[in-house]
């Protein structure tokens, strides 16, 4: 095993006393090939072109001597150093860190960053990342060679951002650009770099904030708001009591793509972007889709409103990972379900209905679940009753895959 292993963060600046002094009694260097070109790496020294940090991390426990691993920015964040730290290697590292690149882009693009969401965009993770683009105002991207800038700007179609695009910053090349989301793919993108994806209302915040990216106390309490704060005169399927099972059946939160369908006032759509989810809100009454949109910009949350007649208008919306049906009956549900979401809400007025949707979930493989919901609100003045709501309530869950 390496007798000691030192990882040290470059931005571009001079290297610091401690990374020149552990550089200089290094016997290995791992590191990209600008890290490699330094004039302090010792020219005895082995050097590992560092691409997997899993096979440098065993060739550098197997290594006998002293080691350094050069990364960009703050190696400790979003970096080499939880890899190089993972039980299977043994490795104790000490870390002489440098300005992350995410602090460096938005010093670029002159803006604070502790409001910001910060995401990593991998081939794997691109959707999810696009996701929290689609429903955060200031959002800074970590990309990767098929993740990149282009990429964000194409799934991001139809939401409109702007793009503060950082390339290889810290070097001689670094270049910092801003473009719409929509002119993203019109540009070829020098690895590495990070995107600065800001839309919607940024508040300059002189007070601040009392923790980092997206503040949970911004707001009013609770799941769900009464139907006061949405304008009143809710529809049956919009009702407090449903709209929060609903809610807690689904489970909306970050890097999600919620649908609602049938948004009608948008109280549904409202609160899941508030769990932190993007949200897209269908409906095929255009008074619904700007009430919706009214009521999502009152509430100061991002949200896309799609005018159209489910299910047609379903095939061209990005896929989805949870779905509530507001309207549409069992038809709507199984063009939903053949979308494969890993849950599904609907609702029903009737049992009969109720069976429908629930066998149609079955048959495509969901595990169906179903309750009665009876509601009654109460004038407690006199205590008596004000009104009464009934439903049936159907969730469906899409089994773990079998690996």
């Amino acid at each position: 095993m390496a007798d000691r292993v030192t990882v040290i963060g470059w931005d571009g600046s001079p290297l610091t006393a401690a990374a020149r002094a552990a550089l200089s009694a290094a016997t290995l260097v791992a590191g990209a090939a600008h890290h490699l070109a330094l004039p302090e790496v010792p020219p005895g020294a082995e050097r590992i072109r560092l691409g997997s940090v899993a096979l440098a991390a065993r060739r550098i426990a197997a290594h006998r001597g002293t080691a350094v691993v050069l990364a960009d920015g703050d190696p400790g964040f979003f970096g080499v150093v939880r890899t190089l730290r993972a039980p299977e290697f043994g490795l104790e590292v000490e870390v002489v860190p440098a300005v992350s690149s995410v602090a460096a882009a938005f010093a670029r693009a002159g803006m604070p960053w502790d409001d910001a969401q910060v995401v990593v965009a991998h081939p794997r993770t691109l959707r999810r990342a696009v996701n929290v683009c689609r429903a955060h105002t200031k959002v800074a991207v970590l990309t990767s060679p098929g993740a990149g800038p282009a990429e964000l700007g194409l799934l991001l179609d139809g939401i409109h951002r702007t793009f503060v695009i950082c390339e290889e910053l810290g070097t001689e090349r670094e270049q910092v650009t801003v473009v719409t989301s929509d002119k993203a793919a019109d540009h070829t993108w020098r690895d590495p770099n990070v995107v600065v994806v800001i839309g919607g209302p940024v508040g300059a915040g002189e007070s601040g904030s009392w923790i980092a990216g997206r503040d949970p106390s911004a707001g009013p309490r609770g799941w769900t708001q009464p139907a006061e704060a949405y304008g009143g005169d809710l529809g049956e399927g919009e009702r407090d009591p449903l709209r929060t099972a609903q809610l807690a059946r689904l489970g909306p939160r970050v890097g999600d793509l919620v649908w609602d369908i049938g948004c009608g006032s948008g109280a549904f759509a409202t609160e899941a972007a508030r769990a932190g989810a993007a949200v897209i809100a269908v409906d095929h009454d255009p008074q619904a889709c700007a009430r919706t949109d009214a009521t999502a910009r009152r509430h100061g949350v991002q949200l896309q409103v799609v005018h159209g007649t489910a299910p047609q208008v379903l095939e061209n919306l990005p896929e989805p990972d949870v779905v509530r049906v507001g309207g549409g009956g069992a038809a709507v549900v199984s063009a939903v379900a053949d979308r494969r979401p890993q849950r599904i809400v609907a609702h029903a007025a009737t049992r009969d209905a109720a069976e429908l949707i629930g066998r149609d979930l079955t048959e495509h493989g969901y595990r169906v679940e179903c309750a009665l919901l009876q509601s009654v609100e109460l004038d407690t003045r006199a205590w008596t009753e004000k009104e009464r709501s009934v439903a049936f309530l159907l969730s469906g869950v899409l089994p773990p895959r079998e690996t």
